[in-house]
């Protein structure tokens, strides 16, 4: 039963009674999993299969005891801390090839945090908890399986504590909440740094010492035209800098993908495919980027998807 994932509205709010629960935000792949027998299929919220890319984790879904379910979770990669890195991730990232990915040494983590099916029972229509309950019953934990822990939200989020400890924020979630295939006010992230993804429409030629580029030209989509939001100059590594010059050649184009004009002398225009995801403080008066900075590629969200984020109260 392939599904899609309910997802989350971003909020401001900071305090929550005990009808809601709260949950780490994780900084990774979103994935469905789906085993029947001995068959097991992973997919991320697009759609797109990624078995070939994380083998290890289809090998601990396909050992469990209980034969079919459809669980949600994320995938991560964690770092020294023991907190999710999504610069890690992305060297795991768009790997089809299984020996490739597990050569390249980096151990990913799948936490599940939902059950949408178990032993052919659609469980969607269940209250959240309820679901939750289901999970942790029907799932043998243990590495690279891990349950999402959760508690009871009562008064004013403990956002500072779990900022502070590197994580990226976290998920409220109403207790009584059904399983919904959209995005949903039941389920509220709350981030420690504003962020989201954005399309790349065009980049700058590096200056001084730099190599492959200077910054990327970034938007988002709003009633079918592509807004210019500003550039993203910083967060990259040498390495990355030369293999996006390469892919970023390849997708170069003469004009300009936004419909406004982009104050940059001599820019590179590219087909706006790329989706980048960007964390900065706020957006300024103007629809820009203040102090953005780059975090990572997404494969898992289609260009023409990308608008902008509004939180609610």
């Amino acid at each position: 039963m392939e599904i899609r994932p309910m997802l989350a509205t971003a909020t401001t709010r900071r305090s929550f009674d005990p009808r809601w629960v709260l949950e780490r935000k994780l900084d990774g792949i979103r994935a469905v999993a789906e085993r029947s027998g001995p068959r097991v299929r992973l997919w991320s919220r697009t759609g797109k299969r990624l078995e070939d890319g994380y083998p290890e984790l289809v090998a601990a879904l396909a050992a469990q005891p209980v034969p079919e379910f459809t669980v949600d979770g994320e995938i991560v990669a964690l770092d020294g801390r023991g907190v999710p890195s999504f610069a890690l991730l992305q060297q795991r990232m768009g790997l089809h090839d299984p020996r490739r990915a597990v050569a390249t040494g980096v151990t990913v983590t799948y936490f599940l945090f939902d059950v949408v099916a178990l032993m052919g029972h659609d469980t969607t229509g269940l209250p959240l908890t309820d679901r939750k309950e289901l999970l942790r019953e029907a799932v043998t934990f243990g590495d690279p399986l891990r349950y999402t822990d959760h508690e009871t939200a009562d008064g004013p989020v403990p956002l500072a504590e779990v900022c502070a400890a590197g994580w990226e924020g976290l998920i409220a979630k109403r207790a009584d909440s059904r399983y919904v295939p959209r995005r949903s006010s039941d389920w509220l992230k709350l981030k420690c740094e504003a962020g989201q993804e954005l399309v790349v429409g065009g980049f700058t030629e590096p200056s001084g010492s730099r190599v492959g580029f200077g910054a990327l030209l970034v938007g988002y989509r709003e009633a079918g035209r592509l807004r210019y939001a500003g550039k993203v100059g910083t967060g990259f590594d040498t390495r990355t800098l030369l293999a996006l010059r390469e892919v970023l050649d390849a997708l170069e184009r003469p004009d300009s993908p936004f419909d406004e004009p982009v104050p940059e002398r001599r820019p590179h225009w590219v087909e706006p495919r790329l989706v980048a995801q960007v964390g900065f403080t706020e957006w300024t008066r103007d629809g820009r980027l203040r102090a953005p900075r780059f975090l990572g590629l997404r494969q898992d969200r289609p260009a023409g998807e990308v608008v902008r984020e509004y939180p609610s109260e």
